[in-house]
């Protein structure tokens, strides 16, 4: 086990801790709960950048960093639901897509095919974490009638829906039936 791949399982560790401390609704513990977030958010960063420059890129951190991701994003989700602070529809266009890409990626695999994540993904993975934080320092805020968690989440998700819709588009050939 690599230094990257220790971080990786880290932030899949992270998650319990950031569900508990915002699901309690205690005074502070939205603050520890971003906290929380953020350093788990960061550790993608970390694992990422450590595997390249030490060229310590493995097969586990391949399949387990996107994986930690969704993960930590899935889990702030079902937080922020349950709280009814964010729409049902924005959470499950994140969680479809992500199950979806993630799927898309297995099928590639099998077909000797890697898909990396690209500028689309990086841009709703940032959008992401910036609506989960958002929602959480901001969550008696308001836009009109919407709380601020609705309105950055339903940007993420529209985001999160043009990067699925890139991925199909940029990966069309993995639907293509092979003959066997």
């Amino acid at each position: 086990m690599n230094i990257a791949n220790t971080i990786t399982l880290i932030r899949i560790a992270l998650v319990p801790v950031f569900m508990v401390f915002y699901s309690l609704n205690l005074p502070y513990f939205n603050i520890l709960a971003a906290l929380v977030f953020g350093i788990a958010s960061f550790t993608d960063f970390v694992d990422g950048y450590l595997a390249r420059k030490l060229d310590i890129i493995s097969n586990f951190g391949k399949i387990m960093d996107p994986l930690a991701d969704k993960i930590l994003i899935i889990g702030a989700l079902i937080c922020m639901v349950d709280q009814n602070e964010v729409s049902i529809i924005s959470a499950m266009i994140i969680i479809a897509r992500e199950l979806y890409v993630t799927s898309l990626r297995v099928v590639a695999t099998a077909e000797g095919k890697v898909i990396a994540a690209g500028m689309w993904g990086k841009v709703k993975t940032v959008l992401q974490i910036f609506a989960v934080l958002a929602g959480i320092l901001f969550k008696n805020f308001y836009i009109y009638n919407f709380t601020v968690a609705n309105v950055v989440m339903a940007v993420a998700a529209f985001f999160t829906l043009v990067s699925g819709i890139m991925y199909t588009v940029e990966n069309i050939d993995v639907f293509k039936a092979k003959k066997t």
